[in-house]
């Protein structure tokens, strides 16, 4: 299929939803999944920078009216191996929307403070509050994904009862599902996005920080020490995504060895679930529309000074 014969951006769109939305979470099956598939025949690189800047100018459009409206909100969480890409697919994909309607939040290794109070307690503090779009680069999830893989760091959590067993962990994924129902049901949006990088394609991305100089202060010795956890993560994130892929908090596992791709995937998604929203500008008060052409004339009555 030649470039000219591309579908229009709104079946883009569709076909990126129906592919990569875990809908039967269940049977969810992480090594099934492709890490750079192409689900658009004709779609390239080079073709992709035009799609990309249209989606970013209707999620523009879409985040105006969710600001207008200020009835719902959107938590996009971005979750992936090293290297697989959340800080650049953040930076390309909200270039286009207003700044002040977007908060990125950075979970890192909890201190003393946060470890004092439950696991969730920094993550609901930081959610979204109506009319926004916040953007959780690493989640509630690094509690079962993190703590799953190094379960001697439960030992920092002031945790009553034994901790790490098959109950411990099903309590966790329990309580993130009513932390999401409960968010969606105050009418946040809530989007979770995998990208899911091939442990061939870290090594390359990893020697490319290394070989370049302006990049080598990203490298941490941590990332080839975690690499060795590749298939206990792998796991991790499977049961993750089958315990808490529902309806109201839908997971996306997105293929991410080619960059312009994942985040062509997730603007459309993100542009998708606004668009169902069906929002509309809000009504002018009464009031203020039965004299708005007042409030014209006597602004073009005014003289230049």
């Amino acid at each position: 299929m030649s470039d000219e014969t591309l579908p229009d951006l709104d079946t883009i769109i569709q076909r990126f939803v129906e592919r990569y939305q875990i809908r039967n979470a269940a049977d969810f099956n992480l090594a099934l999944c492709g890490t750079s598939e192409n689900a658009i025949p004709g779609l390239k690189k080079k073709n992709s920078k035009e799609l990309l800047e249209k989606a970013k100018e209707r999620l523009s459009d879409l985040q105006s009216l969710l600001h207008a409206n200020n009835t719902s909100s959107v938590l996009i969480v971005l979750q992936g191996m090293d290297t697989a890409g959340k800080d650049g697919t953040i930076r390309h994909v909200m270039s286009g929307v207003n700044p002040q309607g977007v908060s990125v939040v950075s979970f890192r290794q909890p201190g003393p403070h946060e470890l004092q109070h439950g696991f969730l307690w920094r993550l609901h503090i930081a959610a979204p509050s109506s009319g926004r779009i916040t953007i959780f680069n690493r989640s509630q999830y690094e509690d079962v994904l993190i703590t799953r893989v190094h379960p001697h760091l439960l030992e920092r959590e002031h945790l009553p009862g034994e901790a790490g067993t098959p109950a411990f962990w099903q309590a966790r994924f329990d309580d993130i599902r009513s932390f999401e129902h409960y968010l969606a049901r105050q009418g946040t949006l809530v989007l979770k996005f995998f990208l899911n990088i091939s442990k061939k394609e870290q090594r390359q991305r990893l020697l490319d920080r290394l070989d370049d100089p302006s990049k080598q202060w990203k490298f941490s010795p941590s990332d080839i020490e975690e690499r060795s956890y590749w298939d206990d993560y792998q796991n991790a994130y499977q049961d993750a995504i089958r315990q808490t892929s529902t309806d109201f908090a839908p997971w996306f596992a997105v293929p991410a060895d080619n960059k312009w791709y994942a985040r062509l995937v997730v603007v459309s998604t993100i542009v998708k679930a606004l668009t169902d929203l069906r929002q509309q500008a809000p009504n002018v008060p009464s009031d203020v529309r039965s004299n708005l052409e007042n409030y014209r004339k006597q602004l073009l009555a005014e003289t230049n000074n």
